[in-house]
């Protein structure tokens, strides 16, 4: 079985126990070395396995309490709509950048080291786009988390489904984020400073300010593809034409 399938495939049997009411809501799971044993697979592979279960929102993963039950959600999230990066890069600048001053006037001693390790795991120029990325989202849940609104954590959630399961969205998000990482780290550096001295107005333009980064990178990437576009097509026309002159 490939490693992919074997931490769906694990994720699976997680699933099961805590539908079987094992792990109910608010319990928290063994650790990655009780259930690797138990499952007879590798801590990576739990790891991996319970990062895809957060994401579906089953589980709540806290840099160094654990990982705990999420209540079941009341209705599936369904199939994502059909939005490009424009757009989803336009609502979270509004949606998350409330979220940090609302996290702002709640976050905890606990919950600012929390973050400061997905900045410095973020920040590591020895990791993979997938780590790096997987902080990143990290990061934003836990802003998320820390607002205690139930309504904004669910709309993040979401955010990022789509982020990384829509193509375009994925794709263009994955550029940017490749070729200017030493950005993002700052970006989100700037945003924790701001949290950990509590200024709700400080956490929103911080936030704000790295969606509009990220708006305006979107922006050059799309004009230049644009152009190359352009001119492949030109390039094309001339050997058409050379070659039509030629006969």
């Amino acid at each position: 079985m490939s490693e992919n399938r074997l931490y769906q495939s694990v994720a699976a049997e997680i699933l099961a126990l805590i539908e079987s009411g094992e792990f109910p809501p608010g319990s928290r799971l063994p650790g990655e070395r009780d259930l690797a044993e138990r499952l007879g697979v590798s801590r990576v592979t739990i790891r991996e396995a319970e990062i895809a279960l957060e994401a579906q929102g089953r589980i709540a993963i806290k840099t160094g309490s654990g990982v705990y039950v999420r209540p079941r959600p009341v209705n599936s999230l369904g199939t994502l709509p059909d939005v490009t990066a424009f757009d989803l890069t336009a609502a979270r600048a509004v949606i998350e950048a409330e979220a940090a001053a609302l996290a702002a006037g709640r976050i905890t001693d606990a919950e600012v080291e929390e973050l400061e390790e997905l900045v410095r795991a973020m920040s590591d120029p020895g990791a993979t786009d997938q780590e790096a990325n997987e902080s990143d989202r990290r990061f934003h849940l836990t802003i998320a988390r820390i607002t205690g609104n139930p309504v904004i954590e669910y709309c993040v959630h979401l955010i990022w489904r789509m982020r990384n399961e829509l193509p375009g969205v994925r794709q263009a998000y994955a550029r940017i984020c490749h070729d200017d990482w030493s950005s993002r780290a700052e970006e989100h550096a700037a945003i924790l400073a701001a949290l950990k001295v509590r200024d709700s107005a400080a956490a929103r333009n911080a936030m704000r300010d790295h969606f509009h980064r990220l708006f305006e990178s979107m922006l050059e990437a799309s004009e230049s593809e644009a152009l190359e576009e352009v001119r492949r097509r030109t390039e094309q026309n001339r050997e058409r034409f050379l070659a039509t002159t030629r006969i």
